[in-house]
């Protein structure tokens, strides 16, 4: 049996309240699911769970706040029975002996879909029948009367196997009373509706598969008209609709607490580098006529790339220090700064960016800047940056000279596009540039590995067709 725990999703967090169960017991999961959802200091995050199996019983009701690490609900994997740490038991050696006789075994019935806490019911004309909650919703969704089957599993338990073939073996007499899936509703998005007095029916789910999350309910709530509605009960819906100041506030003094340490442990140094972007800008200019409006690309997905193809170029500045050593990320990962609406940042992480092509690169960055500030990430992407990019152009800065993110060694700063004169070859001229500047931990790196850095960010955006 494993354990889904409260997850780190950051240097800086040491607890989680847990917001809303995403499955329910007996629901089976795959790794990289999200299973739950987690409000952070910062922000509330979708968090996956990392290995696959069957949802078991939950061990922390919504709106808990527990320390980074604590067992949240018990996993069933595929392989049965595991230790604490989610590895399978060693199989008992048995004692060396002659090879015994082959026997002849009848053939077994099929394997029954493992099912946690299954349910008791009497069939009429069958006796005794047993099915678990994820036989119920398929035997619902195909339209099949448990009470009418016979179970081939152990002990008259009903299989998958049983209910595909009464779905198949009756596809006439269904047809009537056939309906459209249900959608799937969380377990907490269910208590609030019934608290709020909601219909699902009427209810457009936003999670996975159109899943009707907790804060669908809350939305279809406020816009009801006529009673007022019931004051929430649960401890997770009180939690839902404190003011969003709260959030703000409990970020800033995350924000506050990371910084200052950072500030106090991190010895830092600064660069900066004036880049002309006259070469870069034409050829985005020209590739953007070209393109449709959907696939026009902003100079900040060159900036993002150059940052992360010098990253892959200058390893030492794309890592860790942790127990008074560095070490190098295992590819490059771009923490990118983010300014929330509500006020305060958080830095969801472009993985591979090195990898990624400019155009995917720029989809990828716009479909994270829209969850972050909806509060719609995944824990995996806020944690395991290996540097940090802030760009403030758009809000009209210049230069921006950041704070290191420990455990990281760097920050990059991108400041806005200007029109200066620049002199080329000798002749003076209008060309636009940009500020870029290097924030660094001085115990991992000195100047001359920054100025690398820099000076290939430059290089690389001189030759924009190559990014």
């Amino acid at each position: 049996m494993g354990e889904f725990t409260m997850p780190s999703l950051g240097a800086d967090m040491d607890e989680g309240t847990l917001v809303e169960w995403l499955v329910e017991p007996g629901t089976p999961i795959r790794r990289g699911d999200p299973v739950a959802v987690v409000e952070t200091a910062k922000s509330t995050i979708e968090v996956e769970c990392f290995e696959s199996g069957t949802m078991g019983r939950p061990l922390v009701e919504p709106g808990t706040t527990v320390p980074v690490g604590t067992p949240l609900a018990l996993i069933e994997t595929a392989a049965g029975t595991r230790g604490k740490a989610g590895r399978a038991r060693k199989p008992r050696k048995e004692p060396q002996g002659p090879p015994a006789p082959e026997r002849t075994r009848p053939a077994e019935p099929a394997e029954p879909v493992r099912t946690l806490e299954p349910v008791a019911s009497e069939a009429p004309g069958h006796g005794h029948v047993e099915a678990g909650p994820l036989i119920r919703h398929l035997a619902e969704e195909g339209g099949v009367d448990l009470a009418a089957l016979r179970g081939s599993g152990p002990g008259g338990r009903v299989t998958r196997a049983d209910i595909e073939r009464a779905a198949a073996a009756a596809p006439t007499a269904r047809a009537p009373t056939a309906r459209a899936p249900r959608a799937r509703v969380t377990p907490l998005a269910r208590r609030r509706a019934a608290e709020l007095g909601v219909d699902l029916s009427s209810v457009a789910g936003t999670g996975k598969d159109a899943a009707i999350r907790a804060e669908d309910v809350s939305r279809a709530a406020s816009g009801l008209a006529g009673a007022p509605s019931p004051p929430p009960r649960t401890t997770a819906a009180v939690r839902a609709s404190r003011p969003s100041e709260d959030q703000a506030s409990a970020m800033r003094r995350a924000i506050a607490r990371l910084m200052s340490r950072a500030n106090r442990d991190v010895p830092h140094y600064y660069l900066s580098t004036t880049v002309d972007m006259a070469v870069p800008m034409d050829w985005l200019h020209d590739r953007n006529r070209r393109s449709p409006m959907s696939e026009r690309l902003l100079p900040a997905a060159l900036l993002l790339k150059a940052a992360a193809l010098a990253a892959h170029e200058v390893p030492e500045l794309n890592g860790f220090w942790t127990d008074d050593r560095f070490t190098a990320g295992e590819g490059v990962h771009l923490g990118v700064a983010v300014s929330l609406r509500g006020g305060g940042l958080i830095a969801p992480v472009l993985r591979g960016a090195d990898t990624l092509e400019v155009p995917a690169l720029m989809s990828a960055l716009k479909d994270l800047v829209s969850r972050a500030r909806t509060g719609r990430l995944r824990g995996s992407e806020v944690s395991g940056a290996t540097l940090t990019v802030t760009n403030l152009g758009d809000q009209g800065v210049e230069t921006v000279f950041g704070v290191v993110h420990p455990p990281q060694v760097a920050l990059v700063g991108f400041g806005r596009v200007v029109d200066r004169p620049w002199a080329v070859d000798g002749l003076l001229g209008v060309r636009p540039v940009v500020t870029v500047t290097l924030s660094a931990d001085h115990r991992a790196t000195d100047g001359a590995v920054g100025a690398r850095y820099l000076t290939a960010v430059d290089r690389l955006l001189q030759n924009p067709e190559k990014l």
